[in-house]
């Protein structure tokens, strides 16, 4: 792009001049036209790290072209982000959306080149901004292959245990920080009331003062802020992180995912805002901004929501982000006025674009509403601040590379186990024994045969559900992990034959002499809209085996689901049900409850209906008759005494058998 060539005036005076870059007008200072600022140059203050965070952002920001701003604002997809035009343009922000990746299976160490590629084309411009490259590490660092992959937050509602939060987003940011990225779309506060969204699963509840509490995870992927309400991230091994999504994502109306939330502000506040009050004061880098609209007014353009009360009232400092294209659906059809979309999405306070493709179009068209001033420079600078006042507290300036020492976190042996404890603790048993019979579990380890069945028995990716590798997730061996039937079977004695199958017939479990069988069904992968369901149930395919198999044999129905679902016509038939939600990568921590070694602790984290026809249906609701109410969670009550009579671990034969 050409630049016009100025001259300078006296020594003591300020010059400005025009700029043309397209339609671009900016200021600049007589400093920077006779001294090309590199990084690292002494005596500059923004590269000084002994200077406080504020003198350094206000020193960077006058020194910066109206160009270089509008492009710290802007966020492009990784697919599209060639160094070339992180250069050109200035790019601030690089994002992976849901399953984009630089290679299939790409391993932390190629993660890592990319983006160091990347922030190489970065610190190489004039002023030597560095990137952040952000991505959705939801329960996990889960893009990456090989990556440990927790229970999804409806199950870390279901342990009610904050400091294990705040343990797990210290290891997903460490894993995070092993691939080289410095920048989580986590964690989701939303306060989910209505079950048939898509989106549910990543609730922790549908109560807020227990979403309140989980907000603790913030504190374990940044790191403990020294002061409240500033944005802070402790350097090396920690992340920003983001609240998300800002405000009432899961009140919407029957639960339609990036739908109407309709609720007066008191309600509004109560329910769905206070959880944002608790990650500023833990010093939440990032806002992310919701698709979903306030009594018909999007979310993207609330001026009143986004800048007087998140900004002012609630005194945040950390810059705020735009979903997904989220400004494109400010009009409907989407994209229909782009203009429009940018100039009120801007001015409503959003900071960071997520563009993540047409980033030419949102560049030019954010130019030209600069140029005319429809937008200020005041907001652009405003924007800008919060922007590098995160960057800075990352210590991007310092280390705007991977960390080559920490790529060998992704996936570790301690990490696999903090995710087999948290699976242990969001088990939640909601039956155990029929009317007048004993109690099934817990299961003994040393009987003569076992019948394993269903689905989601032997698939890693059903058993981790959405957001696990790619946007969707996906069933199979999508990741490495244990099963829940590989668990069983490494827990069960060497004498005890396993049999599996995945959808036996009714007659199957017939004259087998089965001691036991294990059910494992639920929910296939899905996430956001295409996870939106008005029935709630899961495919008939689970119902047929649970009707085969516990109709014939004991039977334990363990239920993989983002959400409880419509069980209460098949619950006579089960012996004992417990819902372990979408436990990720380590199933060994069911294998360790349902077998006596551990007990049930998980209690629910939302209600579970008897029908569709009840919801929306919450604790505290006049009209509350549930299946299973909120917070409720048996336990075995496992004794010393008890726990002696059920041998270890061994090994075992699996046999695999053929579907009938």
């Amino acid at each position: 792009m050409g630049m016009a060539r100025c001259t300078r005036g006296s020594i003591r005076s300020t010059v400005y001049c025009r700029m043309l870059v397209g339609l671009l007008v900016c200021e600049m200072s007589w400093f920077l036209l006779d001294h090309v600022v590199a990084a690292g140059d002494g005596g500059v203050v923004y590269m000084d790290s002994s200077q406080l965070i504020e003198d350094r952002v206000t020193d960077l920001l006058s020194r910066m072209t109206v160009q270089e701003k509008i492009g710290q604002m802007t966020q492009i997809e990784r697919a599209v982000a060639d160094p070339s035009v992180i250069s050109e343009y200035f790019i601030g922000s690089v994002v992976s959306g849901g399953g984009s990746a630089p290679a299939p299976r790409a391993s932390p160490s190629v993660w890592a080149d990319m983006i160091d590629k990347l922030q190489h084309a970065a610190t190489s411009t004039r002023l030597g901004i560095p990137i952040i490259y952000g991505i959705d590490a939801v329960h996990g660092n889960n893009n990456v292959y090989g990556a440990t992959i927790f229970p999804h937050n409806i199950g870390l509602g279901a342990t009610r245990d904050p400091l294990l939060a705040r343990r797990i987003g210290a290891a997903t940011a460490l894993e995070a920080r092993g691939t080289g990225i410095p920048y989580v779309f986590a964690p989701c506060i939303a306060v989910c009331r209505d079950p048939r969204w898509g989106r549910c699963y990543e609730s922790y509840s549908e109560d807020t003062q227990l979403v309140r509490s989980m907000t603790e995870i913030i504190t374990g992927l940044q790191g403990q802020a020294p002061t409240t309400n500033t944005p802070f991230v402790e350097s090396g091994s920690r992340v920003a992180a983001c609240a998300k999504h800002f405000v009432g994502d899961g009140g919407t109306v029957n639960g339609v995912d990036e739908s109407n939330t309709v609720i007066n502000y008191k309600k509004l506040v109560e329910i769905h805002m206070v959880p944002y009050v608790d990650a500023i004061a833990k010093g939440v880098s990032t806002v992310m901004i919701s698709y979903s609209s306030w009594n018909g007014h999007k979310m993207h353009n609330n001026h009143y929501l986004i800048t007087q009360i998140l900004k002012s009232r609630l005194g945040f400092k950390g810059f705020t982000i735009s979903d997904w294209e989220g400004i494109d659906r400010v009009t409907c059809p989407w994209h229909r006025n782009y203009t429009y979309s940018v100039l009120s999405s801007v001015n409503a306070g959003i900071d960071m674009v997520m563009v993540p493709f047409q980033y030419a179009s949102f560049i030019n068209t954010l130019t030209s509403l600069v140029t005319d001033g429809s937008i200020s420079m005041e907001r652009v600078d405003d924007a800008v601040r919060r922007i590098l006042r995160v960057k800075f507290t990352l210590g991007l300036f310092e280390q705007p590379f991977s960390n080559r020492s920490l790529t060998s976190s992704v996936g570790q042996s301690d990490h696999r186990e903090l995710a087999r404890e948290a699976v242990r603790k969001s088990l939640v048993l909601l039956k155990n024994g029929q009317t007048g019979n004993a109690e099934l579990l817990p299961l003994s380890k040393n009987v003569p045969r076992i019948l394993v069945a269903g689905s989601h028995a032997n698939d890693i990716g059903n058993q981790c559900g959405g957001w696990t590798i790619s946007w969707q997730g996906a069933a199979g061996n999508t990741t490495p992990g244990t099963t829940i039937l590989q668990a069983i079977s490494n827990t069960v004695a060497t004498t005890t034959q396993v049999d599996f199958q995945e959808a036996p017939d009714a007659n199957y479990a017939k004259g087998k002499n089965f001691s036991y069988a294990i059910v494992v069904v639920g929910e296939t992968p899905y996430t956001e809209y295409e996870g939106d369901s008005t029935t709630l149930t899961i495919p008939s395919e689970g119902i047929q085996t649970i009707q085969n198999v516990c109709s014939s044999v004991q039977c334990l129905v363990i239920l993989i689901s983002g959400r409880p679902v419509i069980i209460e016509p098949y619950l006579p038939v089960m012996d004992a049900l417990v819902a372990a939600w979408l436990p990720g990568t380590e199933g060994q921590g069911i294998a360790d409850v349902i077998f006596g070694d551990q007990d049930f602790v998980g209690k629910l984290p939302r209600t579970w209906m008897r029908t569709v026809a009840q919801l929306p249906l919450n604790v505290g609701d006049p009209a509350y008759d549930p299946l299973f109410p909120y917070g409720f969670g048996l336990s075995m009550n496992i004794s010393t005494t008890a726990l002696k009579n059920y041998v270890v671990k061994k090994q075992v034969v699996v046999f695999f058998e053929s579907s009938a």
